[in-house]
């Protein structure tokens, strides 16, 4: 891994910036999947490290969806972000010299993958897809990778279609990933689609992702909850910088999270969503598949 990120901090020092002036401040931007203020407690931390690594004032935006974080980091509003696939998908194929993928997030196995997950209340009798004809399913938001965008491309081929009505009673968008798993809890939708690492126990909410921080926020008891679908594994989405940014600002917040496990384990646990094997280092070559996915559902929906 350190031979991995130095390789990583000498491409960031060699690359052109389109910017050298230094900064004044630094911006990062937290996607949404639970409340604003957790979104805040789980990085204050990271915002305390980066103010101290870069010198300058150090602020968190939580837009309330996925796309507020998008298009802050293309209008240039935001300096980093750790996306979802399909969120980086969005941003590239919009603008390719907008932000560069940095680093990813790792399971405690190593891999840097997840799953979407179907979930559903144990008390309705729902045990799998079959069992959610004729009813509402819930996702997160348009720009999620898993809450959104691989159920999309995998459910159909499954035999489950997405218009609303042929299969599914309707397709709700609840805004989020904790939204929906609340929605799921208190019966407002009858199934929903989230996100987790897979590993670990169910009654957990595995060991990272919006279950897990639903679990330790107190929301839901995962005895009360049964899975009901489960997607093929899908790429951890990346840590970004814009591209515009001074070389030295970039290898600076790249080594600071890259570091951070060792660093603060708690923090990184916040930011991570969840039990981590840390941040490695990645690059936009690891999104080409769900770049295509996204590029194709695009031009589905413009048809």
């Amino acid at each position: 891994m350190k031979t991995a990120l130095s390789l990583t901090l000498a491409v960031l020092a060699a690359t052109p910036a389109l910017a050298q002036e230094p900064i004044t401040r630094f911006n990062i931007g937290v996607l949404g999947g639970e409340n604003a203020q957790d979104r805040m407690t789980s990085n204050e931390c990271l915002r305390k490290y980066a103010e101290e690594a870069l010198g300058v004032p150090v602020k968190l935006f939580t837009p309330a969806d996925y796309d507020g974080v998008i298009q802050g980091l293309l209008g240039g509003t935001l300096d980093a972000a750790i996306l979802g696939a399909s969120g980086y998908a969005k941003a590239y194929l919009t603008d390719p010299e907008a932000v560069e993928p940095v680093l990813v997030k790792t399971n405690l196995d190593g891999a840097a993958n997840y799953f979407s997950i179907g979930i559903a209340r144990k008390d309705h009798a729902i045990a799998s897809m079959d069992d959610m004809k004729g009813k509402v399913l819930g996702f997160g938001d348009p720009n999620s990778t898993s809450g959104y965008l691989i159920p999309a491309v995998e459910l159909p081929k499954q035999g489950y279609s997405m218009k609303p009505g042929e299969y599914f009673k309707d397709i709700k968008f609840t805004g989020g990933h904790e939204q929906t798993i609340v929605a799921v809890k208190n019966g407002d939708v009858d199934g929903g689609v989230t996100w987790a690492d897979g590993l670990g126990n169910w009654e957990d909410g595995y060991n990272s992702g919006a279950l897990r921080k639903a679990v330790d926020a107190g929301l839901v008891d995962m005895n009360d909850l049964v899975q009901i679908w489960k997607s093929e594994p899908i790429p951890e989405g990346p840590l970004v910088v814009r591209k515009a940014l001074p070389a030295d600002v970039k290898e600076k917040f790249t080594a600071l999270v890259a570091g951070l496990i060792d660093k603060d384990k708690e923090c990184a646990y916040g930011v991570a969503s969840g039990e981590t094997g840390g941040f490695k280092p990645v690059a936009h070559d690891a999104y080409a598949t769900i770049i295509e996915v996204r590029k194709l559902e695009e031009q589905k929906k413009a048809n």
